[in-house]
């Protein structure tokens, strides 16, 4: 089993040290959904939610969120994160609004958890939009869908 890298010899909390490691094309990308009442897809597909527009809102604030990520996340490095690209889906079906984020940097450490908080920001933004009208909605399913660069390579999610 791998060693976990954030951890020093004495199993203390650390930053790791990426300045020995040469930048690489980073790309990751996540997904996650809302389950919402029907109503209140409704609601968000009219442009009725007094809050204003929320898959726009909802957009610029992950994006907002992905260049906030090492305030957020302790161990996290700053990175120039070089793209930050959205797509949010409706699916009436299951009265539900899909989140898949990609983030993308040159740079020696990965962009996984950038486009994670992109996921959970949108998905936040969209409950605290919403959440007049429908309490019960339920953020779930945020996760790594792939990664490419840097030593440890590819991932892709089966």
């Amino acid at each position: 089993m791998r060693k976990l890298s954030h951890l020093d010899k004495e199993g203390k909390a650390t930053m790791v040290d990426v300045s020995e490691k040469s930048p690489t094309k980073r790309e990751a990308v996540a997904r996650g959904s809302v389950h919402m009442k029907p109503e209140t897809l409704q609601l968000i597909m009219d442009n009725a939610i007094e809050k204003g527009d929320v898959i726009s809102v909802a957009r610029v604030a992950g994006i907002m969120g992905a260049k906030k990520t090492s305030e957020l996340i302790p161990l996290c490095h700053p990175l120039n994160v070089t793209s930050i690209a959205v797509e949010i889906t409706v699916d009436e079906a299951r009265s539900l609004v899909d989140v898949e984020a990609t983030a993308k940097t040159i740079g020696q450490t990965g962009v996984e958890m950038e486009a994670l908080i992109v996921v959970f920001v949108e998905e936040l933004t969209a409950y605290d939009m919403c959440k007049a009208v429908d309490k019960e909605m339920v953020i779930s399913g945020i996760m790594l869908m792939k990664k490419r660069g840097g030593k440890s390579g590819e991932f892709k999610r089966r």
